[in-house]
């Protein structure tokens, strides 16, 4: 069983330190804190323990926290500073209550850096696969302004917005994904068990079979042929892994971000996303004291996308030149008109936060209805390439047997 070795402070106020056996970190956790009633500064799994080689717990480190469980503890956190609990208090409850392990043990870390007297923001930063810099960023303009139960209201808001968005694109796309699976399953299934017999029974007659059935029993031929399902297999292995190199490239990148946008369903659908998350960001920034340079920094590497970052470095530059916000929006020719009007007018009015709030809003509507239009769209477009495809294979096996039939009488 792993041993873990821990640093608490007993119910007197005393140092101990000692090792304990467990199934894991969470149970070690708990039987320190609630059998033994003492507070943990510090666990660890010994050096050399099971819990070096346990597999799960590698993997666990490889997984990412749940989008869903870290909007939930940025609401609940929200809501307890606001109650007026204490951090550390408030770090330890819900430590204890979430159900992502991965999070459960970030968060005792980030309370004991709170204990030993570091700032929330630092010992979030200290975390990046887990905390955004948009999180981090937000919660230090927030301990520096005093209004840090503002500042986290508004980035659950934001969490929250940002993760349904998500979930609906994500929704919107599950069933026609789902479907086209089961039709690719049921191709492969044919090729490969049902009409190996066909093929047999075609070569046996002394036709000229036409082109689809030769099409077809080369395709049958070639899906039951091991050499070559391990080589198209590896050939798609290798020219994945070249892709991916190459979109980790500055220029790949580039122009992968690029092509998304510019497809000819979902490209419009991206946009619209991105420019939602754009203005959302900023304004969520903006409306939590963060500078505007600063925030149009965070925004560019939030963004996830090559032509919003360099959109915004051109932002950046021109405000720095002394000009403003709206002119390199419209040059960038990603955001329409009708964005760029409404963040000049912001800007004049000086009321620019609450405009990129209601431009989020606006085209957080939008995605809604062409997601649904999108989900009605592809349901026929699929039916017609399955019929398309059980056509070809109908039509590939009836029509030697036509010809039979045609030389016999």
């Amino acid at each position: 069983m792993p041993v873990f070795v821990y640093e608490a402070r007993d119910q007197e106020g005393q140092i101990r330190k000692d090792k304990i056996e467990a199934p894991n970190f969470r149970a070690a956790q708990k039987v320190v804190q609630q059998e033994m009633k003492m507070t943990i500064i510090k666990m660890d799994a010994q050096s050399g323990s099971a819990a070096d080689g346990d597999i799960l717990g590698w993997l666990n480190n490889l997984k990412k926290v749940d989008e869903q469980a870290l909007t939930v503890f940025a609401r609940q956190f929200a809501t307890m500073i606001n109650a007026g609990l204490a951090m550390v208090r408030c770090l330890d409850i819900l430590s204890d209550q979430t159900e992502d392990k991965k999070l459960h043990e970030t968060l005792v870390q980030v309370r004991r850096d709170v204990e030993g007297g570091s700032t929330l923001s630092s010992a979030l930063q200290k975390h990046p696969d887990v905390f955004s810099t948009l999180f981090h960023s937000m919660v230090k303009a927030g301990e520096m302004g005093g209004v840090l139960d503002e500042v986290l209201e508004r980035l659950a808001g934001f969490m929250e917005k940002d993760f349904a968005l998500k979930k609906k694109v994500k929704s919107a796309l599950t069933y026609p994904v789902v479907i086209l699976v089961m039709a690719m399953g049921i191709v492969f299934f044919l090729v490969t068990y049902i009409l190996p017999t066909f093929v047999s029974l075609f070569e046996g007659m002394n036709l000229q079979l036409p082109l689809p059935t030769r099409v077809l029993m080369w395709i049958t031929k070639m899906a039951r042929n091991p050499v070559f399902l391990v080589c198209a297999i590896a050939g798609c292995i290798i020219a994945g892994f070249l892709i991916k190199q190459y979109i980790n490239t500055t220029p790949g990148r580039k122009q992968y971000d690029q092509l998304k946008l510019n497809l000819p369903v979902f490209g419009l659908l991206n946009k619209k996303v991105a420019i939602s998350r754009f203005c959302r960001t900023l304004g969520t920034l903006l409306s939590s004291g963060v500078p505007i340079m600063q925030a149009l920094e965070i925004v560019g590497k939030a963004s996830g996308n090559e032509v919003i970052a360099g959109t915004v470095t051109r932002i950046r530059d021109s405000i720095r030149e002394g000009e403003s916000i709206a002119s390199p929006l419209g040059a960038s020719g990603m955001f329409p008109p009708m964005v760029t009007q409404m963040v000049a007018v912001g800007e004049e009015t000086g009321n620019l936060d609450a405009m990129l709030g209601k431009i989020s809003d606006f085209y957080d509507t939008e995605v809604e209805y062409l997601l649904a239009s999108l989900t009605s769209m592809l349901e026929p477009i699929m039916i017609v390439g399955m019929g398309g495809i059980v056509g070809f294979i109908v039509v590939s096996v009836f029509l030697p047997l036509y010809q039979l039939i045609g030389s016999m009488s």
